[in-house]
């Protein structure tokens, strides 16, 4: 029996206990969300020591941080330990991306090292392996799944009528999805349906046996500015929302993917637009990026973006890093986008329905070591604790304010002033 099937039995299973401690929420409230498809918590059968995240309505929004060789870079070592230090820095998830190297065994050793839930895109190892067939597309998703991978991205939206949008609407930048690419080589090369959209049933046994959570992917997200909002990728959301529909009523947990590049004020639009098409699915986001021109801060415009998204109700952030369409990242780009991108997920949960208070509550305990010049307490209600350490000794300085204000400093002086008033008032002698 699947999770979303036993939720719906009305059973609590124990993960979704697990979730609801973390959360704050009502199990029995939560099982509902999950039996809805409002929420999924990824958790592979096969998959041991497992932290699951609960990720949707109701719940803070979550931070999902990228990782993979390349066939530049294919070390697994070096993915293994970006993979720690994503974890160490908060991310929720993970996923591997590798098309470099042993795929296998970068995949079987970053789920050897990490609690969070891990996912995947088993498209790419059909490409690298030569093998972009119908069959060897679900040879490699079923590989995935039988090594305990959580969640996998399938580019289901891209078939033969979206394609036939593009066309009719050309983009600026086509396709930069690399899935959505890969998908769109197989029906131009052998002029046959996506075979993951075209068997689709059998798509969501492998997904039932191994209760792999389903990611569909946004294989046309607009990869500019300029292609943003147009009727391609709304195309493709009507598509995933009608697999949404499919894969709820099989008891398989799916969550959506979506843009991209976007700006400030469409993001909103596009968000609800999102959650209404596919039923209120939770909802998985790359940025949005909300501006081209910043090559080396996008780890930046995309929390800019995720913040609006986040408000608007995305549930899910990946995070950016300063090497987004330069590099690939390594260890430091890995920590700095990921805090970067907590960041901009708990802004967006200080305004969230269900989320605001207890987000809130980690707000007001900075406020609180402020006001009171309390650094050690700062530092504890830091989202980064060891870098505002270093930033706050780094000149060797130690005063009981910061050496940009130092006697002049604003809380104290305040402070000071209204104790004296206090000191006036007759009705206090």
């Amino acid at each position: 029996m699947t999770l979303m099937k036993e939720a719906s039995s009305g059973r609590v299973p124990q993960s979704i206990e697990r979730v609801a401690r973390k959360e704050g929420i009502d199990p029995a409230k939560l099982a509902r969300l999950v039996a809805a498809g409002r929420v999924v918590i990824p958790g592979n059968v096969r998959r041991e020591g497992l932290d699951p995240a609960g990720i949707g309505e109701m719940l803070a929004v979550k931070v999902n941080v990228n990782l993979g060789t390349s066939q530049n870079l294919d070390s697994a070592e070096v993915e293994v330990e970006k993979a720690l230090a994503a974890s160490e820095a908060g991310a929720d998830a993970v996923m591997d991306l590798s098309t470099g190297g042993d795929l296998d065994l970068v995949r079987k050793k970053i789920l050897a090292a990490v609690k969070v839930p891990l996912g995947t895109v088993p498209i790419y190892q059909a490409a690298v392996k030569q093998e972009l067939t119908s069959q060897g597309m679900f040879d490699a998703l079923e590989r995935h799944a039988r090594d305990g991978v959580d969640f996998v991205t399938v580019h289901a939206g891209v078939n033969k009528i979206s394609l036939e949008r593009l066309r009719q609407d050309p983009r600026l930048m086509g396709l930069v999805s690399r899935g959505g690419s890969l998908t769109m080589k197989y029906i131009a090369d052998t002029g046959e349906e996506n075979p993951y959209y075209q068997e689709f049933d059998y798509l969501l046994e492998i997904a039932r046996e191994y209760e792999l959570t389903l990611s569909l992917g946004d294989g046309l997200r607009p990869g500019c500015i300029e292609d943003a909002s147009d009727r391609a990728k709304y195309m493709e959301f009507i598509m995933l929302g009608e697999l949404v529909k499919r894969a709820r009523a099989a008891g398989v947990q799916a969550m959506v993917e979506g843009p991209g590049h976007v700006p400030a004020d469409e993001i909103e639009t596009s968000v609800r637009a999102m959650k209404h098409l596919t039923g209120g699915a939770p909802l998985y986001l790359l940025g949005p990026l909300v501006t081209d021109v910043a090559p080396g801060y996008d780890h930046i415009t995309a929390a800019m973006g995720g913040v609006i998204a986040g408000m608007a109700g995305a549930d899910f952030l990946c995070a950016t890093t300063p090497s987004e369409h330069l590099d690939l990242p390594n260890r430091e780009d890995v920590i700095e986008g990921t805090y970067v991108t907590r960041i901009a997920a708990h802004a967006a949960d200080l305004t969230r329905p269900g989320v605001r208070e207890r987000a809130r509550s980690w707000d007001l305990q900075m406020s609180r070591a402020r006001a009171a010049l309390d650094w050690d307490g700062q530092f504890q209600a830091a989202i980064n604790p060891a870098r505002a350490k270093q930033i706050r000794h780094r000149r060797g300085l130690e005063t009981d304010t910061c050496t940009m204000c130092s006697e002049l400093c604003a809380i104290r002086l305040a402070k000071e002033a209204m104790e004296k008033e206090r000191d006036k008032d007759p009705k206090r002698a």
